[in-house]
């Protein structure tokens, strides 16, 4: 049996382990996060929701996912 080998991560300030070769876009669908109402901050950088397939994550990788909240 192949064991799946897992990176750490930084997701909102909390750890979580995920599997090696994880797109930030796979980790969205997984977290059931919908794209319309959040922005994005990966390693400091604000990222361009486009680019979310392409982003692989990586060991120590650091991403804040902030929700917009409608209001008056």
């Amino acid at each position: 049996m192949k064991k799946i080998k897992k990176i750490k991560i930084r997701l909102n300030g909390s750890f979580k382990f995920v599997k090696d070769n994880t797109n930030l876009s796979d980790l969205l669908k997984t977290l059931k996060i919908p794209l319309k109402k959040v922005a994005i901050e990966f390693n400091q950088q604000i990222l361009d929701k486009k680019k979310l397939n392409k982003q692989i994550l990586r060991n120590n990788d650091k991403i804040e996912i902030v929700h917009f909240i409608g209001g008056g």
